[in-house]
């Protein structure tokens, strides 16, 4: 069975405590789009057909930007990005015991959510 994985909905921006307020004051003041609040503290806004979610990151100095991938089983699919050289970095950000996805770093080192889509 082939492996499909697919783009997701979720963007994070990962933002150092110093740049924060104003990351967020520019999302919703300046440029004016629609909040959400699904997960305080994080903030977030409708970004389109995604969600760009703002994580206040204290230990950062500079901002990252994480997306997100889908796939209907992703053990299969984590395996098969491991066999083409895709290395994981699950100690990025706690996903809870048994969540059903992983983290994993494109050529570029940015980091990619792999996950199924009703796996939250």
């Amino acid at each position: 069975m082939p492996v499909e994985i697919k783009g997701g909905i979720n963007i994070a921006m990962k933002v150092p405590s110093h740049e924060y307020a104003a990351v967020v004051a520019f999302y919703r003041d300046v440029v004016g789009l629609p909040p959400f609040d699904e997960k305080q503290p994080a903030k977030g806004f409708i970004l389109g057909p995604n969600r760009l979610w703002i994580d206040e990151m204290p230990h950062l100095s500079q901002a990252e930007v994480w997306l997100e991938l889908f796939t209907d089983d992703h053990e299969t699919a984590l395996g098969h990005l491991a066999l083409n050289g895709v290395v994981r970095c699950d100690p990025v950000e706690d996903l809870g015991e048994g969540f059903r996805g992983g983290w994993v770093l494109n050529p570029a080192n940015i980091v990619h959510l792999v996950r199924e889509p009703d796996a939250w």
